[in-house]
């Protein structure tokens, strides 16, 4: 993605929280400021979902709950991408919650599907090459 370089005023204050986290996160102040500029454009397009820090980094979920959009978008097609049976499986939320996953993936798919193919490489010989401490389930 080709970047370009603009002048941009920023508030004291906003400012001042960018270089913490930027140090907080040992990141660079233009890429903290451009995750963040990135996220409030894809929560603009998207209400209803929001950004959470999680064990690899921040990650798009659904507002109010724990759920990341990748998560629901993985059971989205293991029930045929059927909208009724994802709405059973996920009872407890409202349609305006489904309909943001939905929306979500429907505006940023190659994120989506990269997140669930990441998910999917974590098989059991997987974990247990990466971590052979663990045991290996053959038992």
């Amino acid at each position: 993605m080709a970047v370009i370089q603009k002048s941009l005023r920023i508030q004291q204050d906003t400012l001042k929280e960018i270089e913490r986290i930027a140090k907080e996160t040992h990141q660079d102040f233009s890429r903290v400021a451009n995750e963040l500029l990135e996220e409030a454009v894809k929560t603009h397009r998207c209400p209803g979902i929001v950004f959470t820090e999680g064990v690899k980094g921040r990650r798009a979920r659904v507002a109010g709950t724990g759920i990341e959009v990748w998560e629901m978008i993985a059971a989205y097609h293991s029930v045929g991408k059927n909208a009724a049976r994802l709405r059973r499986a996920y009872h407890w939320l409202t349609d305006q919650q489904l309909r943001s996953a939905l929306g979500y993936y429907k505006a940023y798919p190659e994120e989506i599907d990269r997140l669930i193919t990441a998910n999917e490489e974590w098989t059991p010989e997987h974990v247990h090459a990466r971590h052979p401490v663990l045991p290996d389930g053959r038992r």
